[in-house]
């Protein structure tokens, strides 16, 4: 008998150990004696059904099912964490897009704001007229308009004389309105529309320029 209650007390002490590692609620710092109280008031019925020589099989069902549930509950949390992180980085880089266009559209705005309009008609022209043509020729362009606003015989601002009957084949066409409206000049051009603005001029008083013929040769035109 006292064999039978030692190897049922070793059992009882055995279940109580698996049952503490089971609970982690139960505080480290109220010491064994006390911990242990606790695992028994609350598995008094599993202890009891132990002392009484019912099977102990139903213990690891119970840990298990707690152990269970413990990683459903990680599972589950740790999906929730990625779900909100993801959230959380697809409204940062809609905010940044957002920001990225926003001060796109400012640089532009500034842009048409500082820029003449008399400088991107011009340009328009040198992009139509020459925008294959090396630098110094597309300056050339710019500088025969400027020349022809200066000279007295011709109307006496950009506007009119780009426009003016018979004289720029990409105006009577309607190209360079089209170029103008859609921004489609080159860099280039809007640069060397702003130096013949300024006052660079290749190609002296001239007021003519085509693609053969005579005159001074800047690239497949002849100035004269």
């Amino acid at each position: 008998m006292k064999i039978q209650n030692k190897k049922l007390n070793g059992i009882v002490a055995t279940v109580m150990l698996a049952l503490a590692a089971a609970v982690g609620s139960v505080s480290m710092a109220a010491g064994k004696a006390e911990a242990e109280r606790e695992i028994k008031t609350e598995y008094e019925h599993e202890i009891e059904a132990i002392a009484s020589g019912e099977t102990i099989c139903e213990i690891p069902a119970l840990v298990t099912a707690d152990t269970k549930n413990t990683v459903r509950q990680a599972k589950k949390d740790y999906e929730e964490k990625v779900r909100k992180e993801k959230l959380e980085e697809e409204r940062r880089r809609e905010e940044q897009q957002k920001e990225e266009q926003q001060k796109e559209e400012q640089q532009k705005e500034e842009q048409e704001a500082s820029t003449p309009p008399e400088q991107e008609l011009l340009a328009a022209l040198i992009f139509c007229e020459a925008g294959n043509q090396p630098y110094e020729g597309q300056v050339a362009v710019g500088a025969v308009v400027m020349n022809r606003v200066r000279s007295g015989v011709y109307p006496n601002s950009i506007s009119e004389v780009i426009y003016q009957s018979g004289q720029f084949t990409p105006a009577m066409t309607g190209w360079l309105d089209s170029v103008l409206a859609s921004d489609g000049y080159t860099n280039s051009a809007m640069q060397a529309a702003a130096d013949a603005l300024a006052g660079s001029n290749p190609i002296g008083d001239m007021l003519y320029f085509d693609c053969g013929g005579y005159g001074y040769q800047i690239g497949d035109h002849f100035f004269h």
